[in-house]
């Protein structure tokens, strides 16, 4: 079972943010083990970052995808042998250069920018979906 990290800037505060992330949680254990950690703002990033996965850093320069492709990008981790998956959320003002280097991956969800709060739910139900996917679950249609 693959292991998925989120490391994110910035605590969950309005109940419908925490309601959904919980929600995509539940329905992820299903496929993945998943860890979120949550920083305060200015904190440092890198010491969090698992050492051997693969890291995605979610950033608006980054490659756009569509949900079938973010699905084989996460298929093809433990394909290649890698039992870790992290991607990186910034603060409101994003991710420095060295957070976004030491990554594999820049994603950028769309060219709109997003509050980073909103952001961890539309990555946890991207995630889901993704397995969903690659799964031949009916979530996806």
């Amino acid at each position: 079972m693959l292991d998925i990290t989120v490391v994110c800037v910035g605590n969950l505060k309005d109940k419908f943010f925490v309601d959904a992330c919980a929600e995509y949680s539940k329905r992820l254990a299903a496929f993945c083990k998943l860890k979120v950690i949550e920083l305060k703002d200015g904190a440092p990033i890198i010491p969090h970052l698992p050492p051997k996965a693969r890291k995605v850093a979610l950033c608006v320069e980054g490659k756009q995808m569509s949900s079938e492709e973010l699905a084989s990008y996460i298929e093809a981790v433990p394909n290649a042998g890698i039992s870790e998956l992290c991607f990186v959320i910034g603060a409101f003002d994003g991710l420095t250069e060295e957070v976004k280097a030491k990554c594999d991956l820049r994603l950028s969800f769309s060219k709109m920018t997003f509050p980073h709060r909103l952001m961890r739910v539309i990555l946890l139900e991207q995630i889901y979906r993704a397995f969903t996917i690659i799964n031949g679950g009916k979530y996806h249609k």
